[in-house]
């Protein structure tokens, strides 16, 4: 018969792996900080993406990431086509940074803003539908 069935399968204090002395303070950092690889999803500002006219994009580069919101320009209007964001940096709503820039572009410069790519247009209706 081993000693926790003796004791009704209950550990006592002295039957933990680590001392209170060992394991406090405790060895690992704590969470959410720079030190676990937690990052703050800071959303950058609007006016860092930049128009690349030559290539037909808006362009954000994040953490040496660039993300792209692909367009075609009228005369009177700002299609936008498509909208890509690497791996690496998804989910720090950079999709959103770059539709934002793009839609604040067209109507600074008068034209009108044709969605085609669905996060574009879905990000139109729950932001600008009015």
């Amino acid at each position: 018969m081993s000693d926790d069935s003796a004791r009704g399968g209950r550990a006592t204090d002295d039957d933990l792996d680590e001392t209170i002395e060992e394991s406090f303070p405790a060895s690992d950092p704590p969470s959410h900080t720079g030190e676990t690889g937690t990052r703050l999803d800071v959303t950058p500002p609007a006016d860092a993406v930049t128009d690349n006219r030559d290539a037909h994009q808006f362009e954000l580069v994040v953490d040496g990431e660039t993300s792209v919101l692909v367009y075609q320009r009228t005369p009177t209007s700002l299609i936008l086509v498509h909208t890509e964001v690497p791996p690496p940096v998804r989910g720090r709503h950079l999709a959103a940074t770059l539709a934002q820039a793009a839609i604040n572009a067209a109507h600074a410069q008068g034209l009108r803003v044709i969605a085609v790519c669905p996060f574009v247009k879905a990000y139109m209706r729950r932001h600008h539908a009015r």
